[in-house]
């Protein structure tokens, strides 16, 4: 007879972890929208364009460097 099951253990972190990232993105959500109506249209566009090229020069950068990483360890990326 088991006294302690772990089949438990992923239902209550997996409730937990979205519960937790539900509530993060409501409060996420909630103050950016709040601190856009504060600003003008304008400095919002600029800002969400900075935004994206960060995210497409971070973007670009991880997957070259996955990319060499790969090769240097002598994976096949041929499209075959």
């Amino acid at each position: 007879m088991k006294v302690f099951d772990m089949n438990w253990v992923p239902i209550v972190f997996g409730t937990f972890k979205v519960v937790a990232l539900g509530v993060a993105m409501y409060f996420a959500v909630k103050w950016h929208y709040d601190k856009g109506e504060r600003e003008d249209g304008r400095a919002l566009l600029r800002a969400g364009g900075k935004m994206l090229a960060v995210f497409l020069v971070a973007l670009i950068a991880v997957g070259l460097i996955a990319f060499f990483v790969s090769r240097m360890l002598g994976l096949d990326l041929d499209l075959k």
